[in-house]
């Protein structure tokens, strides 16, 4: 018996024994494992308290790093880096760093967010076949997403927010998933069918992408609580959505339907914005009192109805913008009340309410009409065959009685005009035909060529407004092209055939035409092949003292909308090649060098952005935005300042480096040329080091990062030689940045290696000859 108890005794020590060498042996593979992280992430601040001889399941927890160990083998691992980190070094292995991680089986949870990890994330990953929570936002990946995922069973959280990723949005994802958030990356392409059958998701998130089409439906995600689809191109149709919803968000699409009348049932809706689309029809009244709603948007369309003052609101509306819609009638009182804890917009409407700017009634009305949405006609008895003939016919004669009436007395009115005065205003047709003489004969002021009409465009001159309303037919509804800071734009054709852009400017404060004429004088001179020129100008005048109203400025018409339009809509059929992008840019710089050193006194600091970029019916492209005359700060006009508020009419010489803030803004262009994304001004820094970090990897890298629309297209040479002009230009010191000579150069330079290839003029060992003499990629 007392060698069996000894026996027994001895069993139990070796256990115990065993069992705590193991569990040191795991604790010291799981450490080395996690300092060989630390390592490969390059030693990140969040990771500065780990060493050898730290308990890692037993340390303590913070927000930017949590360990959990179950049975000391490690479940969780959360890092979350210093906001916008740099990329990693080029030798960081992305293949490396997941063969790491790997190491870890147990692991559930995997947060990795803001540590500049790069490269394509590698099938592998899904060695973590326990994995329920991904979340690697806020890095440097690119490429597909790996399909290795759908084998993750557990998966339940998948967020890929603020990386590079492109590709279409896979259809094999898991029906467990609860959350999907790939918000600012670089997906494009039609939403599979398969994701109106993950009726488990609770949070979807496709904002700021390239996805265009409709919507699948997604009336069977019964427990779908956020759609963020913002930003990207979906419609035309309101997507079928399940009555759940807290937050939903469809702004900045293509959705032009009406709004369903199920909306007005989301009781649970809390924040509801659906800006900047082209939704019509009558406005769901009951948005506003829905009982929990607190953020509510739907300007920028053209929603239309009437307004009431007894109209209910949400006790718990914070913020309503109506703005920018067909609405008529009286604000609502429940939205004027406790005005100081809620913000209500409501501007560019028909309302009665004058705090803000209304358009009249009868713009409102003929909008609608224009977009399809009639006013509601009474019923009427049907009537007899014959009747309706005698009153067809009645009227028709009748018609053409009151036309030839009503054209005889416009006729004779027109002649009373002539020889009486006018009720209210007249425009002053002749006003500044004498100055605009002596501008053509002024060499001081015009370059020569310009004196001829140069850019294939006629002598700027001087209209009337008889051929300002001819051209817009009377200022149509269908010639409104859209409205902004600067007055409103229509669409004209002058009496030659020619269309023309017409900017209408209301002028806040009365001025004589005196104090218009430096301003007349800079805008004569901006014509040039990249620039959207103007063609000339006509002021509308008050009679009692000569004042000017109205000022309208005439430009050449640029059929092909912005330059973003064809490259950052997800639609490759609508997408610039490698080739026309690089003359686009070509064309840019030569328009800001013609701004900076073609007039006197030259046009600086002009914020430019790739929406100031049209394309004309030869994709030539012209700048339409920059520091212009008669185009800032209109209520400064006459007074001290000589320029009247254009804040680009004089070098100021207090200002260093002023034309290289041009030189920054264009490298922004390039770079969204380059990516077929437009670029957040917080993200140019971090995508600068992407692209540099590009510049020194493969091809296959490079490619990976671009565009996917002209992946297949570019030269290597030529494309590298893009980013590096773009990463030149986005440097911080401006002292840095290139002159716009260099960059032109280099841009040359990048075509016309593009053009030797393109043309396969190859050397004998297959590599394209240089257009161009060498020369180091190197800028002063």
């Amino acid at each position: 018996m007392a060698n069996r108890s000894n026996h027994s005794t001895l069993l139990v020590l070796v256990t115990i024994f065993l069992s705590i060498y193991l569990s040191e042996q795991l604790q010291s593979s799981q450490s080395k494992i996690l300092l060989r992280i630390q390592q490969q992430l390059n030693f990140p601040a969040v990771l500065s308290s780990w060493n050898k001889k730290i308990d890692f399941c037993n340390s303590d927890s913070k927000s930017s790093l949590t360990i959990v160990c179950y049975e000391d083998t490690i479940t969780q691992l959360n890092i979350v880096g210093e906001t916008r980190a740099p990329l990693l070094p080029r030798n960081f292995s992305i293949d490396a760093f997941v063969s790491t991680l790997v190491r870890l089986p147990s692991l559930k949870v995997l947060t990795l967010v803001s540590l500049g990890i790069w490269g394509p994330l590698p099938g592998k990953i899904a060695r973590l076949s326990s994995l329920e929570i991904v979340n690697v936002s806020s890095n440097f990946l690119y490429g597909d997403i790996p399909q290795e995922l759908s084998t993750l069973s557990y998966l339940q959280a998948l967020i890929l927010d603020d990386n590079m990723f492109s590709g279409h949005l896979p259809n094999w994802l898991n029906p467990a998933l609860t959350v999907l958030s790939v918000k600012n990356n670089l997906f494009n392409g039609t939403l599979p069918d398969s994701l109106g059958r993950v009726e488990n998701l609770r949070i979807l998130s496709l904002s700021h992408n390239h996805f265009y089409g409709s919507v699948p439906d997604l009336s069977r995600l019964t427990n779908l609580q956020v759609l963020e689809l913002d930003d990207n191109a979906f419609g035309p149709q309101f997507p079928r959505l399940g009555n759940k919803l807290v937050t939903l968000v469809l702004r900045n699409n293509k959705f032009r339907s009406s709004i369903p009348d199920e909306v007005s049932s989301y009781n649970q809706l809390e924040r509801l914005d659906i800006s900047s689309n082209t939704f019509v029809g009558p406005l769901q009244i009951a948005m506003l009192s829905l009982p929990s709603i607190t953020y509510l948007n739907i300007s920028g369309n053209r929603l239309s109805g009437m307004l009431f003052e007894n109209l209910s609101c949400g006790s718990v509306l914070e913020s309503v913008d109506l703005s920018s819609n067909l609405l008529s009638g009286s604000l609502p009182k429940c939205l004027m009340r406790n005005s100081n804890d809620r913000t209500v917009l409501y501007a560019r409407n028909c309302l009665e309410e004058t705090n803000q700017n209304q358009h009249e009634q009868s713009f409102c009305h003929t909008e609608a009409i224009a977009v399809g949405i009639l006013p509601e006609r009474k019923k009427h008895k049907r009537a007899s065959k014959a009747a309706i003939t005698l009153g067809i016919v009645g009227g028709t004669f009748g018609g053409l009685a009151l036309t030839m009436l009503f054209f005889f007395i416009i006729r004779r009115g027109n002649i009373k005009i002539k020889t009486k005065n006018p009720p209210t205003k007249l425009i002053s047709e002749h006003a500044t035909s004498g100055y605009t003489s002596k501008l053509v004969t002024d060499s001081r002021h015009i370059p020569q060529p310009m004196k001829f009409g140069a850019v294939g465009l006629p002598p700027y001159r001087t209209f009337t407004l008889e051929e300002i309303d001819e051209a817009t037919k009377n200022f149509n509804t269908g010639s409104f092209m859209g409205e902004g800071s600067k007055g409103q734009m229509y669409r004209g054709q002058l009496r030659d055939g020619s269309l023309v852009a017409i900017r209408s400017i209301k002028m806040v404060k009365s001025h004589r035409i005196q104090d218009f004429m430096y301003q007349i004088e800079l805008l004569s001179k901006h014509r040039h092949r990249h620039l959207v020129s103007a063609l000339g100008h006509c002021f509308e005048c008050y009679l009692d003292d000569s004042s000017v109203s109205r000022v309208f400025l005439v430009f050449e018409y640029v059929p092909n909308g912005t330059l973003k339009s064809w490259i950052s809509d997800g639609h490759y059929r609508k997408s610039l090649s490698w080739t026309q992008r690089i003359s686009v840019a070509i064309g840019v710089a030569n328009g800001i060098n013609f701004l900076h050193t073609g007039i006197v006194p030259g046009v600086y600091l002009n914020n430019l952005k790739i929406t100031d970029v049209l394309l004309d019916q030869n994709f030539v492209a012209k700048i339409s935005s920059y520091n212009g005359p008669l185009l800032s700060n209109m209520e400064t006009v006459g007074s001290e300042n000589p320029s009247g508020g254009f804040k680009g009419s004089s070098i100021r010489k207090s200002v260093k480096h002023e034309d290289k803030s041009d030189i920054y803004d264009f490298g922004v262009i390039l770079m969204e040329l380059i990516l077929g994304r437009t670029i957040k001004p917080s993200n140019a820094d971090t995508l600068k080091d992407l692209l540099q970090a590009s510049i020194t990897a493969n091809d296959e890298a490079r490619r990976s990062i671009i565009d996917p629309a002209i992946r297949n297209t570019c030269l290597d040479q030529s494309l590298k030689t893009m980013m590096e002009i773009c990463t030149r230009c986005v440097v911080k010191e401006a002292e840095d940045r290139p002159s716009i000579e260099d960059v032109l150069w280099n841009l040359q330079f990048a075509a016309q290696v593009q053009d030797a290839w393109r043309c396969d003029s190859l050397s004998s060992d297959g590599s394209p000859i240089s257009p161009l003499p060498s020369r180091p990629m190197t800028f002063r």
